[in-house]
């Protein structure tokens, strides 16, 4: 059997297996997905040079085609023109054929044309890695055979299968149908796992579709983004600049007065943080209170809307909106509360760059909100207005 210049044992090739497929997952996920699809760190030159070569080595994708696509997921997530979703293509395609599905979309020349915009162009882009794309992973798999020898085909076989079943498959297919979500947003994304290692941070998918334009995935105090760490590092010895990152943008102030241009920013920047907030203050705490005074089949009635009732309401199926009908119709006061939450989530359409025209429906929320009896409505509406802009990060 041919052997390479370097024998290893089994569990040294697992290692060298484990090293290539880290390199690249952090590869795709701060360079290609973080630095270039979304703009919210750049990386120093040298570091740039270093992930596109190593990802030109292991996986021969394209910088270009790959932030179109990934661009274009975002534009149209989980609606027909999503290049990857479950919602269109089914779990199980996304899942096992993920890199089909971006093949497919990468050859769309007006989709690479209209969201490729800010790839790299240099000579080495155009010489090299554009022009072939398949040499650096035929060079790749020569090294490997030369230092390994056979076992280098095997180490060269597991780099090459990892980006598309994990990156292409798990994170756009179960990334999409299962998990947890911090945030109710309009898309399906869930967070696979609180400990983003294993994929770099991507695992928190529905922390990245909230606030898509950070480099930072984690955002609950439990949650770790590897990625994040690494980008941390890199910034600590200025080879990397943090463009945007998710923070908390607001601070309570308990003074009880309107709105004011400062209240209506934070608001507005903090949309989704204050939406999941009033699920927890107010849905979350009204339905305990409802379901303490319940027994018997009226409480079996209410438990069968706990897992829906903080559910965006684009996303509810027709049975779950007859559901929550018919509970509603038996509880007045968790109606009332669910009507004021649809009403806040038209914070989605609303921009920062006009806060002069968000106060009057701060107000006007916040007013009809303390004409209510409900307690918890009538706290966060104060909670509400307390909010004020953060020009500067804490």
């Amino acid at each position: 059997m041919l052997s390479g210049i370097v024998n290893i044992e089994w569990w040294e090739a697992l290692l060298i297996s484990l090293a290539y497929t880290h390199i690249t997952i952090i590869s795709v996920t701060l360079y290609l997905h973080r630095s270039q699809a979304h703009r919210s760190v750049e990386f120093h030159p040298v570091v740039t040079h270093i992930f596109r070569f190593w990802l030109w080595l292991t996986t021969g994708m394209n910088t270009k085609e790959w932030i179109a696509v990934h661009r274009r997921h975002h534009a149209m997530v989980d609606t027909m023109g999503d290049p990857h979703s479950p919602s269109v293509f089914g779990l199980r395609n996304v899942l096992l054929k993920g890199a089909e599905l971006y093949r497919e979309a990468s050859k769309d020349l007006s989709l690479r044309q209209r969201y490729g915009y800010g790839a790299p162009i240099d000579w080495l882009e155009l010489k090299v890695y554009s022009a072939f794309p398949g040499g650096g992973v035929l060079a790749m798999f020569v090294i490997n055979f030369y230092l390994f020898g056979f076992i280098g085909i095997t180490i060269t076989a597991i780099q090459m299968c990892w980006i598309p079943f994990f990156a292409a498959g798990v994170v756009n297919g179960l990334g999409h149908h299962t998990g947890y979500r911090n945030f109710e947003t309009p898309d399906n994304s869930t967070n696979l796992l609180p400990i983003g290692i294993l994929i770099g941070g991507e695992e928190l998918h529905n922390n990245h579709h909230s606030f898509a334009n950070s480099a930072k995935f984690s955002i609950r105090p439990w949650e770790f983004d590897l990625g994040w760490l690494y980008i941390r590092i890199l910034g600590a010895m200025k080879l990397a600049n943090i463009k945007s990152a998710y923070r908390l943008n607001f601070t309570e102030k308990k003074d009880g007065n309107p709105s004011d241009r400062s209240n209506a920013k934070a608001v507005v920047s903090n949309r989704l943080i204050i939406l999941s907030n009033y699920g927890q203050l107010v849905l979350k705490k009204i339905y305990r209170e409802e379901c303490q005074t319940l027994s018997g089949m009226a409480l079996v009635r209410l438990e069968q809307i706990k897992k829906i009732l903080l559910k965006e309401s684009t996303r509810l199926t027709d049975i779950e909106k007859k559901l929550l009908g018919s509970c509603f119709d038996s509880h007045a006061r968790l109606a009332v509360a669910y009507d004021f939450r649809e009403k806040l989530t038209k914070l989605y359409g609303l921009r920062t760059t006009d806060a002069h025209s968000v106060i009057p429906f701060i107000n006007d929320w916040c007013e009809s909100a303390e004409k209510t009896k409900i307690t918890a409505l009538r706290e966060f509406s104060a909670r509400l207005k307390s909010y004020s802009f953060l020009a500067e990060p804490r």
